[in-house]
């Protein structure tokens, strides 16, 4: 494969979102108006927390104001991955609560088994595909990760294979693969745009208000009811749940804990039959590898190939900006990588290739907490895997909200909050200096250097 010829006619934009089936926006926010709960951000985050609210309570009255389109920043640029885990893998959370991993991994189960109901029961058409995800090692030092754990998983009760190199290249064929790992149950594979599109009808179906094109500028709290301004109007709620991601936080406090990172993907033309059974891949899980720079990839309901992952990239500065969505460099490694991992696809060609930008904290997993005396709750950090993840941490928000204690909000997961970043300049250094040492690590067999090795001792290891 020649990687700028199999680019030179790819779009460039995120491929779910490059469709004519996505909706009209809802219309703007246009004078004032109030509620019983004001939903920000209309991504995953927001979107689940407006749906259940209005299913735990149909008569309170609920706002989402999106400041672009539903779905169009992370939601829509994902690689649709929905996964099972609260904390970005079983080993990240182990690593954190240890004393509660059990709990924490059937909470993650059963908030997947809910997601597919809750699916099931509003007709949301997203191409939903329990598969799983198979996560393979690509050189030898990554075969002992993989299996680390198989004892613990067992008695989690957790529906994972351990695979040869054989048995792997049976399900996927890449020259690359010396052994794996299928979680059979713990993964599913969607197309998270028409995710956030249904989510949002269902929202409407039972009486949310929705705006979009109506971007929050500022906060401000009488102490009994938070106002929302807006460019039009103000939006006045005696409670608040904040899903903006990785988004200048109206929660001033926020902007410690939080950085921008971002991600890029390319999307193959539709394979042909041929082109499919020279891979295999009958089984249509999703596929992660196993180095710290990790690739994740899976197919489409016709039979592209999202291909995605390796560089995790932090601008100085963490700023957010449109021009960030685009990155030759990387997408010409993608395709590079893409290559050596297919070769039986050598004349396939990239129809797509965009970026998008994670929210990521020094724990890699979503933290929460409340402000205004209790009125209002966030969740953020979901730090790329979110898809899921978010309807855990909307029903987090809802609990705060309510003053109820519940199992999820007696976890320690949720007490707790992340380690804060350093201010800038010192943050930049910092992670690029932590980039450069993980990229070190996967060039000589995973050792880490001094200075991951003292992260991970603090308990801030970091993969990618």
């Amino acid at each position: 494969m020649d990687p700028l010829k199999a680019l030179a006619d790819a779009e460039r934009k995120p491929y779910w979102l490059d469709t004519p089936a996505r909706p009209e926006p809802r219309p703007r926010l246009i004078g004032d108006t109030s509620a019983d709960l004001v939903v920000v951000g209309g991504g995953f985050s927001g979107l689940w927390t407006a749906l259940m609210a209005k299913e735990r309570d149909p008569g309170q009255d609920v706002v989402l104001l999106e400041g672009r389109r539903i779905g169009w920043a992370a939601s829509g640029r994902n690689g649709g991955f929905c996964m099972a885990t609260l904390t970005h893998g079983l080993a990240n959370g182990l690593e954190r609560w240890p004393d509660e991993i059990g709990r924490l991994e059937r909470l993650g189960v059963e908030n997947l088994d809910e997601i597919e109901r809750t699916l099931e029961r509003h007709g949301i058409d997203c191409s939903f595909e329990r598969t799983g995800e198979l996560n393979v090692a690509t050189e030898p030092w990554q075969l002992d990760g993989l299996t680390e754990h198989l004892d613990l998983i067992a008695e989690l009760g957790l529906d994972y294979e351990a695979m040869d190199r054989e048995q792997v290249r049976a399900e996927i064929d890449s020259p690359t693969y010396l052994g794996g790992l299928w979680d059979r149950r713990g993964c599913a594979m969607l197309d998270p745009a028409r995710l956030a599109w249904g989510l949002r009808e269902a929202c409407l179906r039972l009486g949310v208000r929705v705006y979009e094109r109506t971007p929050v500028r500022s906060l401000d709290d009488d102490g009994t009811v938070i106002r929302l301004r807006t460019p039009h109007g103000v939006a006045s709620g005696r409670r608040v749940a904040l899903g903006t991601g990785v988004f200048p936080p109206l929660l001033r406090r926020l902007k410690h804990f939080v950085v921008p990172v971002y991600d890029y993907a390319l999307m193959t033309e539709p394979l042909s039959d041929d082109q499919l059974a020279a891979i295999g891949w009958r089984n249509r899980q999703g596929v992660g590898d196993s180095a710290n720079q990790f690739h994740y990839y899976r197919l489409t309901d016709d039979n592209r190939i999202l291909w995605g992952g390796y560089d995790a990239v932090y601008y100085n500065g963490g700023l957010v900006k449109p021009e960030y969505d685009q990155r030759d460099q990387t997408f010409v490694t993608l395709a590079e990588h893409f290559a050596a991992t297919f070769p039986q696809l050598p004349d396939v060609r990239f129809t797509h290739r965009w970026g998008g930008v994670i929210d990521t904290c020094s724990r890699f997993s979503a933290f929460y907490g409340r402000a205004h005396g209790g009125r209002l709750a966030y969740a953020v950090g979901y730090t790329g895997m979110g898809v899921g993840a978010t309807r855990f941490g909307a029903n987090v928000m809802l609990d705060l909200l309510s003053g109820e204690r519940t199992e999820r909000t007696e976890l320690r997961m949720v007490q707790e909050k992340p380690v804060p970043f350093p201010p800038e300049p010192v943050r930049s250094g910092v992670i690029q200096f932590t980039r450069w040492s993980i990229a070190q690590a996967d060039r000589h067999q995973g050792r880490r250097n001094l200075w991951l090795r003292t992260l991970d001792r603090m308990g801030l290891g970091f993969d990618s």
